[in-house]
């Protein structure tokens, strides 16, 4: 997550060029321990939804404003970092687009290789002959948690259209008990209702992974995408040059 991010949220204050300090919000999370901060993690603050969703309001007052003039507020490092994101954001709909469009079995597959990429199921070829085999008590698919097979995470893949509602996780958590199950992920490529999540937490070994979530996790991990440009953002190092500055 980028510093203008965290910034435009108030998790951080900029000082001088190139310094930043951590605000009391910004502590606050860092108490929370959330397993990540992202941007549906810095939805929860105004400010920064306000910041966010700049680029996607019409401009009706204004149409004749060129777009350099609305963003002249901002420094090219802020600049580049929403350009960044707005392409971030279009891939993920791309691939969410097109995995929609694919077949069942490729999408079994397709789970399969993104959980091997985050170090889950071992090998390739043990996760794919244990993903995509079972289809029985509710269970689509098992998978290695880690390279040994000594604890197993079991799965439910389905590439919906509609809001998987909260019945559905309670069979997966009921297919769980089954097997007696410690651990299981329900993915899908729409999304899940709010009742289901709050199911889901109550349960506390189930995860859901939902349509955008997932596409962002394939191009986070390489999978199905490939690199076509990568800039680099220099800074100086003023320790280089302090014993020469006269």
């Amino acid at each position: 997550m980028g510093y203008t991010y965290l910034k435009k949220a108030g998790l951080l204050n900029s000082g001088k060029k190139g310094y930043f300090s951590i605000t009391r919000r910004g502590l606050d999370v860092l108490r929370e321990k959330p397993p990540s901060i992202d941007v549906n993690f810095l939805k929860r603050y105004e400010e920064f939804n306000g910041f966010y969703n700049k680029d996607k309001q019409p401009v009706i007052d204004k149409p004749d404003v060129p777009e350099i003039e609305r963003k002249k507020d901002l420094d090219p490092e802020e600049s580049l970092e929403i350009a960044y994101q707005k392409l971030h954001n279009e891939l993920v709909s791309e691939i969410l687009s097109i995995i929609k469009k694919c077949s069942a079995r490729f999408f079994e597959s397709l789970v399969v290789d993104v959980l091997t990429k985050m170090g889950y199921g071992g090998s390739r070829a043990d996760a794919g002959k244990a993903v995509g085999k079972s289809h029985d008590g509710g269970i689509d698919g098992i998978i290695k948690e880690d390279r040994l097979g000594l604890d197993v995470i079991y799965i439910q893949a389905k590439r919906w259209e509609g809001t998987v509602a909260r019945p559905e996780i309670q069979k997966f958590a009921g297919a769980l008990i089954g097997k007696k199950a410690k651990k299981g992920v329900f993915i899908t490529t729409s999304s899940f209702s709010k009742e289901a999540i709050e199911y889901a937490d109550f349960t506390g070994n189930i995860v859901l992974i939902e349509g955008e979530m997932l596409a962002r996790l394939m191009i986070e991990y390489g999978v199905g995408v490939s690199k076509v440009k990568s800039y680099d953002v220099k800074k100086m190092d003023t320790d280089y040059f302090e014993d020469g500055v006269i």
